[in-house]
């Protein structure tokens, strides 16, 4: 048993040395080269990526294959010969779930980061979000696993459920969200403090093995970070923010969504508790809106 322990340590020690390297790097790269750092900004691309972009770029072809030759819808909707015509936003939704199926376990947890690549395409394609599992070295200690849900967090002092916009019965939690309050005051509470409350969520940042070391950077970064929650069973998906930590391991649950989130994913009802893919969204522009995203009519071409 104290081996095995020791194993774990030091594995824990080596990601925490990898992570702490890329933040070292990529903070090097912005002092000596900002318009470099700018430019692949502005063209959405993180530099901890690229070496791993290269490398899907080599068995893409392979992985293709192996799902179209897998999955019955792809193979109707690329060999049929005729018209092409755009795909209907229930069809697109379909296809999603057939990809997801293939590349998914069926246990929640950790996924290899092959299996990452994979989702980050299909949600590429099907949502047109860049939603990753690492970003800037950043990873969570499960991308996928199982959601429950949250009460409404306090917006700010004085803040009561009755001035919530709605799902009133879920109530309201007693403390403040793991950053404290969405606004000073009332009076200072915008509509953007009104949708980082609605649609939060909640992940297990305690958790992370570096968390206390480097506590100060990783609640920055963490503090209302969007992400991408898929519902891999329905194909139901939306964009959140991070405004709590939790749950508790014991729970058995690696994730909590506050009340609109859960309805939004229709995992409101009975347990109130299902497996999500939860993917970082990379967003340094500021453009993806928080709230339920759907797939876009047109994004994929079929043959008739």
């Amino acid at each position: 048993m104290k081996k095995r322990r020791k194993k774990k340590s030091d594995f824990q020690k080596i990601i925490v040395k990898l992570q702490k390297r890329a933040i070292k790097s990529h903070k090097k790269l912005a002092a000596q080269f900002p318009h470099v750092v700018k430019k692949l900004d502005e063209l959405g691309l993180d530099l901890s990526e690229l070496r791993r972009h290269s490398a899907k770029m080599l068995t893409a072809a392979a992985i293709a294959g192996g799902m179209l030759a897998a999955s019955p819808l792809l193979q109707h909707t690329t060999t049929t010969l005729g018209e092409e015509r755009q795909l209907s936003p229930d069809e697109l939704q379909k296809k999603t779930l057939a990809e997801l199926g293939l590349v998914l376990p069926n246990k929640v947890g950790p996924l290899a980061p092959a299996v990452e690549d994979q989702i980050h395409d299909i949600l590429l394609r099907s949502l047109s979000i860049n939603a990753v599992g690492q970003l800037e070295g950043n990873h969570l200690n499960t991308t996928f696993g199982y959601i429950g849900a949250e009460q409404h967090l306090p917006r700010y002092p004085g803040d009561t459920i009755g001035q919530h916009d709605e799902l009133l019965k879920e109530g309201m939690t007693p403390g403040r969200g793991a950053w404290g309050y969405f606004a000073s005051s009332k009076a200072a509470f915008t509509p953007e403090d009104s949708l980082r409350e609605k649609y939060y969520v909640a992940v297990q940042t305690l958790y992370l093995p570096n968390w206390k070391k480097d506590l100060r950077y990783l609640r920055d970064w963490y503090k209302y970070r969007k992400v991408l929650v898929v519902n891999p069973k329905n194909g139901r998906a939306v964009v959140a923010d991070i405004a709590d930590a939790g749950p508790a391991a014991w729970t058995g649950k690696h994730f909590g969504g506050s009340p609109e989130v859960m309805q939004e994913l229709q995992l409101n009802t009975g347990k109130q508790k299902g497996a999500v893919i939860l993917f970082f969204i990379d967003d340094r522009n500021n453009t993806i809106a928080l709230g339920p995203v759907r797939p876009s009519e047109g994004t994929f071409i079929a043959k008739r």
